[in-house]
């Protein structure tokens, strides 16, 4: 289909049915000075796809410059922010950098190594059909728009957000509250070859379900494939000539040669003894061409460190594959060495410190009242956050100099993959009236911090006594491809990342999954490596679990003597109002004379919080006084006279709540005056003898002491 757009020219777009909607990719319409644009349309989310190719190589850059955004509009979903001062959309929110991750994740291995010129890629969603999280199509127009530029990228990718429904089937495109209450919340992205990028949230789904929701996803994404193809063929994109910039070839030589001998078995040593020897190592490499070439060397040095450690990955992927040894020492399913402890800050709720060989997470967490959970406004959701994990790793933890500033990209990815891993297992508001914060600070990263940081939050919230359901562990597993023949590596280190194929990391309990995520470095993975892996990954996690409850076997039962005591009492959702009060005035004395803070939510949930149980037992008496409905028969105590008559005095026995205690019900003695034993302002006990056909209510000072007496 083609129309005209305002320089003369055929606006192009193709279709194709794609899990039950029209799936349509429009070019020529917008976006005309960009190196390339696309209109992805689903449903009724309409996303912009642009994409910006540099016009030459960037020198002195030992990274592919890439960046990929998501940009929410509130507009597209009909929505002004609720912020009462920002109305404008200003910095992303955590959902739209983490959509951002998503996309660029299987999109970025694909590009050739040694590409060197500036890419971006901007996903924006213009229009959002509610029925649906628009963040595939995002993917697909991000994807579309590579492929438009005629760059080297060695697409198409699509993907699909997979969910499980009651009966163990798998669709795609379900409603944003059917992904939040069921059982898998699954993102799969590939090529035609293979599946590039996985991640998910479960609630202890098992490994075998895992693995066919892969291969559904997998077979699932294939048309959004095609259709790309058929709009490139169909505007007839050529690819664009380009250089890489790589090492000299004579550069690897000579340092190929140099090395050759000092590495491999000499070098297979625990780390951090690894470590040092390898920089020992580099820094003897340098001395040595630096005397051989002379002054000129200063200029290629950066090329023979690339070199250097070209050769280092080499021999990393030589020993595991030809030897099954590992850089360490360790065979590939051996987990490095284990050490946790709780409770080591003393004034803090929780904490923990989780030991994984050189990588070493602290963990804190510190309860509040819920009325202290993150509110989360954005295009997709308003919300409140209950469970947040924050992610901290400062240069330090690398040996590093690092300027110290807002956590960037992975800190905010790594502490959501480590909150999704914890979410399913805890405690329902009602059964825990907390909102929870847990940190994590990495003290030393050598592999997988995220997988640490899942474990160290586990501990530390059962150190805080938040009573988890079930306790969770984390592990990164690792894969090297020789040829088609996979070797799966447990609980990777930095050495066996950078040279591997695969990052896949997954949390869960003995009973299942509860996140995992995947990403590929080679293009593309069939669905039975991915289930090996998985399986592989069960045995890495329960000896990991295992190792944590002989720290601490269940949640402690007490808090911390500094976290605030919480607790819920249920009113008529109709008293809400009596117990707010005019302009806020009730509640407001009841905070000023109890002390405790009081949340009250639209179902009638009354929660009050102090450290102080007087505090909150003040604050519930003054609600149930409220909010009680008088009772016949029932005993008030230090209740108010308001005001005497000739014929009685009328009694306060609830806030607002009236009644007469006639001139006879004063004493069992015989009264001439009613002040001659109540003035106004006293305190009296009363008891509820009657409530007549107009609501009155009848009370009595005399038969409240005779049944205080019986």
């Amino acid at each position: 289909m083609s129309t005209i757009n305002p320089f003369g020219k055929d606006i192009i777009s193709v279709s194709t049915e794609f899990c039950g909607r029209t799936l349509t990719l429009e070019v020529g319409r917008v976006g005309f000075r960009s190196s390339a644009s696309v209109i992805v349309k689903y449903g009724e989310t309409v996303v912009l796809g642009t994409a910006m190719v540099g016009s030459k190589e960037l020198e002195g850059f030992d990274y592919f410059p890439l960046s990929i955004d998501y940009e929410e509009k509130m507009y597209a979903a009909g929505k002004i922010s609720g912020s009462r001062f920002i109305k404008r959309e200003g910095r992303p929110s955590d959902d739209a950098i983490l959509i951002g991750r998503l996309i660029d994740r299987p999109i970025r291995p694909l590009w050739p190594k040694g590409y060197r010129r500036e890419v971006q890629g901007v996903a924006t969603v213009l229009s959002m059909d509610p029925e649906f999280r628009p963040d595939m199509v995002a993917m697909v127009a991000m994807s579309t728009a590579f492929m438009l530029t005629g760059a080297p990228f060695d697409g198409p990718v699509a993907g699909l957000r997979i969910g499980m429904d009651e009966h163990g089937s798998f669709k795609a495109f379900m409603k944003p509250e059917e992904l939040h209450n069921g059982k898998l919340d699954l993102v799969v992205a590939g090529t035609a070859d293979g599946i590039m990028m996985v991640e998910a949230g479960a609630n202890e789904v098992t490994e075998e379900q895992v693995a066919d929701a892969l291969g559904f996803a997998y077979e699932e994404i294939q048309p959004a494939i095609d259709l790309q193809n058929e709009l490139i063929e169909k505007l007839g994109i050529e690819r664009q000539e380009f250089t890489v910039l790589l090492p000299d070839t004579s550069i690897q030589e000579r340092v190929d040669a140099w090395v050759d001998g000092k590495l491999g078995e000499v070098l297979r040593k625990p780390y951090p003894e690894r470590n040092e020897m390898v920089r020992d190592l580099r820094d003897e490499m340098e001395v040595y061409f630096a005397a051989e070439i002379g002054e000129e060397f200063a200029d290629v040095r950066r090329e023979y460190d690339d070199a250097f450690t070209s050769a280092l990955h080499k021999d990393v992927r030589k020993g595991i594959i030809e030897a099954g040894i590992r850089p360490d020492g360790r065979g590939t399913t051996e987990i490095r060495t284990l050490s946790s402890e709780t409770g080591i800050l003393p004034r803090t709720h929780g904490s923990s410190l989780f030991t994984r060989g050189m990588t070493q997470a602290l963990n804190v967490v510190t309860l509040a009242p819920l009325s202290y959970a993150q509110l989360v406004d954005t295009m997709e959701r308003e919300t409140e956050r209950r469970y947040m994990h924050h992610y901290n790793a400062p240069g330090y933890t690398v040996g590093e100099v690092k300027r110290l500033g807002s956590p960037g990209r992975r800190e905010i990815g790594h502490g959501y993959l480590a909150e999704r891993a914890v979410e399913p297992v805890l405690p329902t508001e009602a059964e825990f009236p907390y909102a929870i914060r847990s940190v994590t600070e990495i003290m030393s990263q050598n592999g997988s911090t995220s997988m640490a940081a899942t474990c160290s939050a586990v501990l530390a919230l059962m150190d805080a006594g938040v009573p988890l359901k079930a306790p969770v562990s984390g592990i990164a597993m690792g894969l090297m491809m020789d040829g088609t023949r996979p070797v799966i590596l447990s609980d990777i280190a930095d050495a066996e990342d950078f040279a591997g194929d695969m990052d896949f990391k997954v949390t869960g309990t003995a009973k299942g999954i509860t996140a995992l995520q995947m990403d590929m470095k080679v293009h593309g993975l069939p669905v039975d490596v991915l289930k090996e892996a998985l399986m592989q990954g069960k045995s890495g996690r329960a000896h990991i679990l295992e190792h944590m409850l002989t720290t601490i076997g269940r949640p402690n039962e007490e808090l911390s003597p500094y976290a605030p005591r919480v607790e819920s009492i249920t009113i008529n959702p109709d008293k809400i109002r009596d117990v707010i009060g005019k302009g806020g005035e009730m509640i407001n004395k009841i905070i000023a004379d109890t002390g405790a803070e009081i949340d009250i939510k639209d179902d009638g949930t009354v929660m009050i919080a102090s450290p102080d149980k007087r505090s909150i037992d003040g604050a519930i008496q003054w609600i149930r006084q409220i909010t009680d409905d008088p009772e016949v028969g029932k005993i008030y105590e230090n209740c108010r006279v308001v005001s005497t008559l000739d014929f009685g005095a009328f009694v306060e026995i609830l806030p607002g709540k009236e009644g007469l205690v006639h001139i006879s019900e004063l004493s069992e003695d015989r009264v001439e005056k009613t002040t001659d034993v109540v003035k106004e302002g006293d305190k009296v006990t009363v008891k509820l003898v009657a409530i007549d056909d107009r609501g009155r209510l009848q009370l009595s000072i005399k038969a409240a002491k005779r049944d205080q007496k019986d």
